[in-house]
């Protein structure tokens, strides 16, 4: 990469979440001695608002932090940003409607790119499209980026490195933990979501596209519990967890399947409620978003209204201040397998796994806190540690781009801790 661009310019710095990966940049940029950054959009007013917002809340001072200005609807400011950029953190969703001509802006102008989308249509559709081209260009191209899907990817990291011997399959338990406010997101995640649901349809036909191949059945299959359950190992109601994070650690399994050659590690992710008023109101709003979710003017409705539908969790302007200070998630990861490594790295024993190791993570609110600490770390990593990335570039789930870096010490110096739970 040229020696004359900025190590890292935050695309949709004005957008919600943008404000606060600036606000993250800006913190860290001290202990990052000769860190260059800049933020870009399309409002030069915006730009300047959000460095003098920031310079506020962090203490720094942000006066001299360049701007650039680039806009989705121009494909050549869109180049032109990135050719000053070494790594982009694009911050501007729906990804589904404008993350695209950023990748492929990143792959023309020579930078890499971080995005934080949830989205798995989107997810896998870079991939597919645009990974040999990624490849060719020498840039890495790395979606979801924050809570989804770092924790969860990185988690399976973890209890991989910590257990003795060899995984087979991985549970985790999401428990997001709220202050007196309860919890909030801005609306542009719901936006996200809603879209994503209104499609999920395209998800078979693109993964046929993506993996033509089935990986081969593991005769120790990870089965899924049932729609409602106790858990043994947190000791609370669980349902599943429909987020993006099972669809983007398969990505990471394939990675280490087809090109790694070794066993790739059966997923599946649960959401810890605390009580049954909580689990009938989890499975009541769930049923509601997707028939909503089905036609258009439920799609609308959600959109214009996000408040009363979701009762005040996705909200216009997002969370509080409080909100956000009172927030926090930990995640319990349980890894079952066998006690001795396999002399074969595709074997599939005969002998049922006989091994339990348990690991947790803990961090702070999950949206506009761990989010934007997650990006950012990503975002270093692969400025500092290029040699530990898949070879020559590629598009990537952050599992597979991050699994023989730092980013899990990294993490750990900053406030998303993780920790083996000893029997």
């Amino acid at each position: 990469m040229a020696t004359d661009r900025y190590d890292i310019v935050i695309f949709g710095a004005s957008g919600f979440t943008g404000q606060f990966v600036v606000e993250e940049v800006a913190r860290i940029a001290d202990e990052e001695r000769g860190l260059t950054w800049a933020i870009a959009g399309r409002a030069m007013g915006k730009m300047q608002k959000v460095l003098e917002q920031a310079s506020k809340k962090t203490g720094k001072e942000l006066d001299s932090i360049p701007v650039l200005i680039a806009d989705t609807t121009s494909e050549s400011s869109m180049v032109e940003m990135c050719k000053q950029a070494k790594v982009i953190l694009n911050c501007v969703g729906p990804y589904r409607f404008h993350g695209e001509m950023m990748v492929k802006a990143a792959i023309e102008g020579g930078a890499s790119h971080l995005d934080i989308s949830g989205e798995p249509q989107f997810l896998e559709n870079m991939q597919l499209k645009y990974h040999n081209r990624a490849k060719e260009s020498g840039v890495y191209i790395i979606g979801a980026c924050g809570f989804d899907s770092i924790p969860a990817e990185m988690g399976v990291v973890f209890v991989n490195k910590q257990f003795t011997g060899e995984v087979n399959s991985v549970e985790s338990y999401l428990e997001i933990m709220a202050g007196p406010e309860g919890l909030a997101l801005n609306t542009g995640t719901l936006e996200s979501a809603v879209h994503g649901v209104a499609h999920v349809g395209e998800i078979k036909t693109l993964r046929r596209s993506l993996f033509p191949e089935r990986l081969p059945p593991s005769k120790h299959k990870l089965l899924k519990r049932g729609p409602v359950f106790t858990s043994e190992v947190v000791g609370k109601y669980c349902v599943d967890f429909l987020g993006s994070d099972k669809s983007v650690v398969y990505r990471s399994q394939r990675y280490k399947h087809d090109v790694r050659k070794q066993r790739p590690i059966q997923f599946i992710p649960y959401l810890v409620r605390n009580g049954i008023a909580s689990v009938i109101g989890t499975i009541f709003f769930g049923l509601m978003f997707f028939i909503m979710c089905s036609f258009r003017l439920g799609q609308n409705l959600l959109m214009k209204y996000p408040s009363f539908f979701t009762a005040g969790f996705f909200k216009k302007g997002g969370p509080t201040k409080s909100q956000i200070e009172d927030g926090s998630f930990k995640m319990t990861f349980v890894a079952k397998g066998w006690s001795k490594k396999l002399e074969d790295p595709l074997a599939d024993p005969e002998e049922k796994p006989d091994t339990v190791l348990t690991a947790k993570i803990a961090g702070p609110e999950i949206g506009y806190v761990t989010t934007p600490i997650c990006m950012v770390q990503a975002a270093l990593v692969v400025l500092k540690e290029a040699d530990k990335l898949p070879q020559d570039g590629g598009v990537y789930p952050p599992g597979a781009a991050f699994m023989d870096t730092t980013l899990i010490e990294r993490l750990n110096n900053h406030n998303v801790t993780f920790t083996e739970v000893k029997a």
